[in-house]
């Protein structure tokens, strides 16, 4: 029997509508693990690959005739992502006649209610509408999922290494628990696009390895590939016509965007949402200058749904020509039909975003095109050496070079303990439970459960500090039971959700709500700015009920947003230093060296190559330049962090810009003495150079942890003391 005729029959007669002459490899080898069942089942591949038909086609069938309960829990991280599964599932469901129960906050109560009353099928939800429902309906929850047979995570690369990721999979091991299922548990399903070290991550979607795990992976993952480099110069001494108008450099990056892109479909990832909607609402003047409607609307998590789903509803229907100007929100696996192809403005955030936003683009049959559009400042005599070398151009080379001949992915950073999140699940299941034992939370949370790099003394500590600040209170009988600053979490609407869930404005036009904006973004009356790729006067700020109301303009700035940037792998940094010392950034295919660069990048590069061998910088690691001093250790974002921070312990003032430490009124003798005598007498703890860091409170439940626990967490966050270690040993002849 073959894997087609493995599937219920009613599947395979969905197959068949469909009009699929047949199934894809990848889709093959998932049927014989997914139908055995009793194990975990890791499928990586890249997107639009068929992951989704990969799981759900062999699971429907194990699942059709399973009453009374739901059978499959997916979980996504995002609701859009919810909403289109279940669009994509609604004919699968309807011919072999179970449910598609979409779950989130966005949801109709009568729907869920339904539900309630006839659990079975297929429960889409997201982790924070799970911890409500483990929270609040513990006891139907234990009946609704009696009969679960898989759990599949979607896009697990979102949630691997993160504060989210580990209340997922701790909600994971209490669904074992409260269903009976934690010595035969529920088998899990990992789908995502890009994993690096593939090889771990069985580990990070069942920490205690109960059970074992198949990893199937795409062996028709070698599609060809467009790519262009496309280098832009902000000239030094060209004033802007005005305060709200575009540096001279993105006005040109936008005039191209125009004409690359008019007549077809494509995606704009332009890394932050002040610089989506600022090139959204650039490409709407432009639109309207030409006398041509407007094919060019922004995507980003602060527009209002109703926005955000007409866009995406038009990139579906594909009946009209239409650009997405927009942030990592369509990163992640909606479907929005076949885009031409992917521009990339500014270097991407990492390789494995990179891989995904390319193959967005030349879905099917055609090949990925990516475009990257990377601005570098006009050097002047005042430029200085960061300026000089063009580290974001040669940022994005070795990114390119990285996925294409290496095929290289980040991993997870797994070190760090997150006891912001164990915090919250401490309080979760006490409200769970209503009262609960020390033992017993420890062995459902860290002996069992995903924080087991905590240990027994730092759980101890938190529970003490817990119920020392009054978030638990112990009864005589050992139990612990919310205290009042507990009570007063719980209780919150936010509670349910571990990340930052910050204030908010709405920005209302009319009857119409656009969107949202931080607090800490101040806007007043008569300010001019930019939402939703339009432009807009403020007339009034309601501050009690939140409220801006805006009305049609011209001119503006977008909003300021909240939101870092990504930490560099010390992997990128590596390859940026193996293109400047070869020399050359092209590509090897076929025994031969392929150019993806336009004119401009070209003479960018050459000029960064330059200023490179002039400081010598293949052998040199410190450099003075005027009274500063710049330290080169190619290394990624934590490492760096590390050396900047052991000098600052030693009373210094660094800076660090693109993996560069600046060392301000210093000399390279005092640095390397400083350094060498660091090496000599042995390095601090990551908690230990944490201590000296003022501010700290970087996750949600932060400002509740001991001094101890947040310095020890903080640490392992932000420092590398192990890569400075290494580092400092590879150059102390030189100290």
């Amino acid at each position: 029997m073959n894997e087609y005729q493995q599937l219920d029959p009613r599947v395979q007669k969905w197959i068949y509508k469909q009009g699929w002459k047949d199934l894809r490899a990848l889709q093959k080898k998932a049927i014989p693990p997914i139908l055995a069942g009793g194990k975990d089942v890791l499928i990586s591949a890249g997107t639009a690959a068929g992951k989704t038909e990969a799981f759900f086609l062999p699971a429907c069938s194990a699942i059709a005739d399973i009453q009374d309960s739901f059978g499959i829990l997916y979980i996504s991280p995002l609701k859009a992502l919810i909403n289109d599964q279940n669009r994509r599932l609604e004919s699968l469901g309807e011919m072999l006649d179970i449910a598609i129960t979409p779950w989130h906050g966005d949801i109709a109560q009568s729907r869920k209610t339904k539900a309630k009353k006839n659990p079975s099928g297929v429960l889409l939800i997201t982790p924070e509408s799970l911890e409500a429902m483990l929270i609040r309906s513990a006891g139907w929850l234990k009946q609704a999922f009696s009969k679960l047979a898989y759990i599949v995570i979607d896009e697990f690369h979102a949630f691997i290494g993160t504060e989210r990721g580990m209340q997922l999979l701790s909600l994971l091991n209490r669904i074992d628990f409260i269903t009976g299922r934690s010595q035969s548990p529920i088998p899990r399903v990992a789908l995502s696009a890009t994993l690096g070290e593939l090889e771990k991550v069985p580990l990070s979607l069942r920490p205690n390895q109960i059970l074992t795990c198949e990893t199937i992976t795409d062996s028709q993952d070698d599609l060809s590939l467009k790519v262009q480099v496309r280098g832009y110069q902000e000239p030094t001494n060209t004033p802007k016509k005005d305060s709200e108008s575009l540096p001279a450099a993105e006005q040109q990056i936008c005039q191209d965007i125009f004409r690359l892109c008019r007549g077809d479909s494509h995606l704009v990832f332009a890394n932050s949402r002040e610089r989506t909607e600022s090139i959204a609402a650039t490409l709407g003047d432009l639109s309207e200058q030409n006398f041509v409607p407007n094919e060019f609307f922004p995507h980003h998590g602060s527009l209002s749904k109703d926005l955000r789903e007409t866009l995406e509803q038009r990139l579906q229907k594909g009946t009209l020509p239409t650009t997405a100007i927009c942030t990592m929100t369509l990163e992640l696996g909606i479907d929005i039909g076949k885009v031409s192809s992917v521009i990339q403005v500014t270097a991407p955030h990492s390789v494995a975003s990179l891989r995904q936003r390319m193959g967005r683009s030349g879905r099917r049959s055609a090949s990925p095109i990516l475009r990257m559009m990377v601005i570098e400042d006009e050097l002047s005599h005042k430029s200085n050496i960061i300026d000089q070398l063009r580290l974001q151009l040669v940022q994005s080379f070795a990114m390119i070079r990285l996925l294409i001949n290496n095929k290289w992915f980040e991993p997870a950073n797994t070190r760090q303990k997150h006891y912001s999140t164990l915090f919250h699940q401490i309080l979760s299941m006490v409200a769970q439970w209503g009262g609960i034992r020390a033992d017993q939370l420890f062995s459902q949370l860290c002996r069992q459960g995903p924080f087991q790099n905590v240990t027994v003394e730092d759980f101890k500590l938190l529970l003490r500090f817990m119920s020392e600040q009054h978030f638990l209170i112990q009864l005589n009988s050992g139990e612990f039971i919310l205290g009042l600053q507990g009570e007063q979490q719980v209780s919150h609407y936010s509670f349910y959700a571990v990340f930052n869930t910050p204030e908010e404005f709405r920005i209302v036009a009319g009857s119409r709500t656009l969107g949202s904006v931080p607090v800490d973004s101040p806007l007043m009356p008569d300010q001019h700015i930019i939402f939703g790729g339009r432009r807009w006067k403020v007339i009034e700020v309601d501050r009690l009920k939140k409220v801006i109301f805006v009305e049609a303009t011209k001119g503006g700035r977008p909003p300021r947003f909240n939101g870092g940037g990504m930490s560099i792998h010390d992997k990128v940094r590596q390859e940026m230093f193996d293109i400047y010392q070869q020399g050359d950034y092209r590509i090897t295919v076929n025994e031969k060296k392929a150019d993806f660069t336009d004119a401009q990048a070209k003479a960018l590069f050459d000029e960064g190559l330059y200023w490179f061998r002039h400081h010598n910088l293949s052998t040199e690691r410190f450099i003075q330049d005027g009274p500063n001093v710049y330290i080169f250790a190619w290394l990624g974002d934590q490492t760096v962090n590390t050396l900047s921070a052991l000098l600052m312990l030693k009373g210094f003032k660094t800076v660090v810009v693109s993996g560069i430490i600046e060392v301000e009124k210093a000399t390279i003798w005092e640095v390397k003495q400083v350094l060498s005598n660091l090496f000599n007498n042995g390095l601090p703890s990551e908690t230990t150079l944490a201590e000296s860091i003022a501010t700290k409170c970087h996750e949600k439940f932060d400002e509740y942890l001991p001094d101890p626990l947040l310095n020890q967490e903080y640490g392992l966050r932000a420092f590398n003391i192990q890569g400075a270690q290494e580092w400092l040993l590879n150059i102390k002849n030189s100290l």
